[in-house]
């Protein structure tokens, strides 16, 4: 499997008696394959993975697997602060079928370093589908550092990192680190959409991204502009794409992802709390930044 490219962390469409739309979740997979997306995440955290339950989280990995049919990667959020049921919704990934699961640094618990190694190592001898570490300190409280994810990136069945740590450097360090340990097929990917390109300049070889669910075809052409290294094409898209890549983060992710679907006239629906609906104010800002790119 390669993961280099574009892969959309969806949205989770809710239906008004706040089930998952799963009419919805489909149409929004063919409408993202359609525009050149290479894999779809499902029950990420803009999945809205910490208000969703296991039920409907193993619901929506049958769903994706089932639509997509194989014409791109398919990618299952997998991750809890508890390594058993993190166990558990990895297997269940395994055995629908999907191409890799993402698991997220156990949160709120704050393992040490040698703990979060245990748990990915624990995960990798108890099943056999890739696993892509998550790290986003900003929701976890922890920070896998770089020693970590070199010892973890050892482990043959670990294929890459989603890095949300925003620290530039760090990525250069583990992409340095795995360079200097021959570790092969281990790929950084960014968690950040607009660190994405310099993060390819790097070395990362791709995005699981929270833009590409509004402007899909826009984000995938600039990830693949950049990997083929025609920088000043990508660099152009980078700065179409800035403004869009900020006002979605104006409230707490998905809010404004959520709302621009709503606008753009795609399956999407309500937050769950206790996240909330967007201020006037932060509609009025994404509104014109939707209209600036003519998404509406």
């Amino acid at each position: 499997m390669n993961l280099k490219g574009t892969t959309v962390a969806m949205i989770t469409p809710f239906t008004k008696e706040d089930g998952v739309d799963e009419a919805g979740m489909r149409e929004n997979i063919n409408y993202l394959i359609d525009r050149g997306v290479d894999g779809l995440l499902a029950a990420g955290t803009t999945g809205e993975s910490a208000t969703i339950t296991h039920d409907e989280q193993r619901k929506m990995i049958d769903i994706l697997i089932d639509e997509v049919n194989g014409k791109v990667n398919t990618i299952a959020g997998a991750g809890s602060n508890s390594s058993k049921e993190a166990l558990g919704l990895v297997q269940y990934a395994e055995n629908a079928g999907a191409d890799a699961a993402l698991v997220i640094t156990p949160y709120y618990n704050k393992p040490q370093q040698h703990g979060l190694y245990e748990h990915y190592k624990m995960l990798e001898e108890s099943t056999n589908i890739p696993i892509i570490v998550y790290n986003v300190p900003s929701r976890t409280g922890t920070d896998i550092d770089v020693e970590t994810i070199i010892n973890v990136a050892k482990l043959d069945k670990i294929v890459a990192i989603k890095e949300a740590n925003p620290n530039l450097d760090k990525v250069s360090a583990i992409i340095k680190g795995i360079q200097d340990q021959n570790i092969e097929n281990f790929m950084v990917l960014s968690g950040n959409d607009d660190l994405t390109l310099p993060m390819i300049s790097q070395g990362a070889m791709g995005v699981i991204s929270v833009v590409a669910n509004v402007d899909p075809l826009r984000m995938s052409q600039m990830v693949n502009a950049a990997l083929k290294g025609d920088f000043e094409k990508a660099g152009k898209l980078h700065y179409e794409l800035y403004d869009l890549m900020k006002v979605l983060f104006i409230e707490s992710n998905p809010v404004p992802a959520k709302e621009s679907l709503n606008m753009m006239g795609r399956p999407s629906g309500h937050v769950r709390m206790p996240l909330a609906p967007m201020m006037d104010e932060s509609i009025s800002k994404l509104k014109q930044v939707l209209k600036d790119l003519d998404l509406v």
